[in-house]
């Protein structure tokens, strides 16, 4: 841990969803691959449980606003934990210090890499994350994404039917050209060992990528803060939450 003058660096992990669960999973393993670093977790009071429709994902585009609004002060980063990144960049717009989306640093990763193909959960992820890769310019090296069935949730709650399907898919992505496997959702965490021994190209950990991003993020001396002007300066809003709208005036 660091000591003497050494500022303890704060990030903020935002969990889109409302599920308290994945958000503990997410902050453990954060903790494990990090440990001097500190992780503070949030969860979404509005939304879904997990995000797999269009719907969720609108709804959870406005959720972070509101969950980045009520715990603003005193972090030197905020880590947005979905994987398809909602309101990403009307967080960007808002926040006083460095925003990582989990989708758009893992994908950048991979990449980074060579040829990736991504496996996730919830067939709905497949035209939702192809938008996002074009509309962020993140597919020159995407071969493809495969999807499986079962949701994040679901796959937490019958892991060895999970990795079986996983496996299967992530198949797919091999005979496709790719180089590596980007495993992808909040949910899978710590999964991408489980599926590396039964599949012959190299599979990442799309949070891992992420932390490691977010890290890389805060190096240097702290910028932590907290908003003094308004953000948004002439909008006007009806309906936010109390702590949004005060952000967004600059009180």
């Amino acid at each position: 841990m660091p000591s003497g003058n050494t500022v303890t660096k704060r990030i903020l992990v935002i969990n889109p969803n409302t599920s308290a669960a994945v958000t503990e999973l997410l902050l453990a393993h954060c903790r494990r691959l990090h440990a001097d670093v500190e992780w503070l977790g949030v969860t979404s009071r509005i939304g879904a449980p997990y995000i797999a429709t269009e719907v969720a994902y609108a709804l959870a585009a406005h959720a972070v606003l509101e969950a980045y609004a009520e715990h603003v002060e005193w972090h030197d980063a905020v880590f947005l934990a979905c994987f398809g990144d909602p309101g990403l960049q009307a967080l960007q717009e808002i926040a006083s210090v460095p925003v990582i989306g989990l989708a758009q640093s893992s994908f950048l990763a991979a990449g980074a890499r060579g040829p990736f193909a991504v496996v996730t959960g919830g067939h709905a992820w497949k035209p939702m994350l192809q938008r996002f890769a074009r509309a962020q310019q993140l597919d020159t090296h995407l071969t493809g994404i495969h999807t499986v069935a079962l949701s994040g949730a679901q796959m937490a709650a019958s892991p060895k039917h999970a990795l079986e399907l996983l496996v299967e898919a992530a198949h797919l992505g091999v005979a496709a050209g790719a180089s590596s496997i980007l495993l992808g959702g909040a949910a899978l965490a710590g999964m991408a060992p489980a599926l590396q021994s039964q599949v012959p190209i190299p599979v990442l950990d799309n949070v891992a990528l992420a932390a490691q991003a977010v890290v890389d993020a805060v190096t240097g001396p702290s910028t932590r803060a907290a908003p003094a002007a308004p953000v948004a300066p002439g909008l006007t809003t009806m309906g936010v939450g109390a702590a949004l709208a005060g952000l967004l005036r600059g009180h």
